[in-house]
């Protein structure tokens, strides 16, 4: 009896805490799974109390009115905006992982200094560094570009963070080993490192392409030309448009949620991997 006491006081501690993870996901999970059902209703069912989870009549009404907006292209804004967070992931991981190789196996004089200067820019917010942003785009003639908006994608502290904390737990002997058979530098970069990082790379991947996405503000500022926006800057003016018609806003969640899905879904087995060889336990 005095064995079963602990066992039978553990699994019910056990019980408890996936019961507790269990209301944590329905709450969390219950905002998506209505605004998936509300995608699917009209004007007038999605206002119905109480709540209809499966629509009687479900319609594609909102997704019709989501691509036939007036003044804006929904398709096009969602191709800007894949093809704008492709570029800056790019440019994201590739500055972060060269810096990193550096700073990680190419040490300097004064490269510890200079990395923990560089990583005390991680305590400026954004906001603050945005108006010297826009001054320095508008002296180079940069505002209402791609351009504009990747630029910046070239600074990235944490990232570069990161990727030396993943970069310092290789050991040195790869390197030796290569320099001896004659590899380039270069060639140790590509070849030796990335690959051997590739968990902490493909979280980069995933964290770079979704800062991206999810940008509303820095495209705002920048682009001015309809057919040059960006998809959350079209989001944002469709509250205005359909204010009365949350299906339709729904809808157009619904849409701008799915890349990210796709890219996490391809992303996720590496993600948890890479956050702990980056030093974020």
């Amino acid at each position: 009896m005095m064995r079963e006491m602990p066992t039978a006081r553990k699994m019910l501690r056990i019980a408890l805490f996936y019961l507790m993870l269990l209301i944590i996901v329905l709450f969390t999970i219950l905002p998506f799974l209505w605004m998936l059902s509300s995608s699917f209703k009209g004007s007038e069912a999605i206002r119905t109390i109480p709540i209809r989870w499966i629509p009687e009549r479900p319609t594609l009404e909102g997704y019709q009115k989501v691509f036939h907006m007036q003044g804006f292209s929904f398709a096009r804004s969602s191709l800007n905006s894949l093809l704008l967070a492709i570029a800056c992931t790019i440019v994201a991981v590739g500055s972060a992982a060269m810096a990193a190789f550096v700073f990680a196996k190419l040490p300097f004089r004064g490269s510890n200094k200079l990395f923990g200067l560089y990583l005390a820019t991680m305590m400026i917010p954004g906001t603050v560094t945005m108006v010297p942003n826009y001054i320095i785009l508008r002296m180079l003639g940069l505002l209402d570009t791609y351009t504009g908006l990747i630029l910046p994608s070239l600074a990235n502290a944490f990232g570069v963070f990161l990727m030396r904390q993943s970069m310092m737990s290789v050991n040195d002997a790869y390197m030796e080993s290569a320099y001896l058979d004659g590899a380039s530098l270069y060639c140790i970069f590509l070849q030796i490192m990335l690959p051997m990082v590739m968990p902490t790379l493909s979280t980069m991947v995933l964290l770079s392409f979704m800062g991206s996405w999810n940008s509303y503000l820095w495209p705002l500022i920048v682009l001015t030309s309809t057919d040059k926006q960006t998809l959350q800057v079209v989001l944002g003016n469709m509250n205005g448009m359909y204010k009365n018609n949350e299906h339709v806003l729904m809808a157009g969640a619904v849409l701008t949620i799915l890349p990210i899905l796709v890219v996490y879904l391809i992303s996720q087995r590496y993600v948890d991997q890479g956050i702990s060889l980056g030093g974020l336990k």
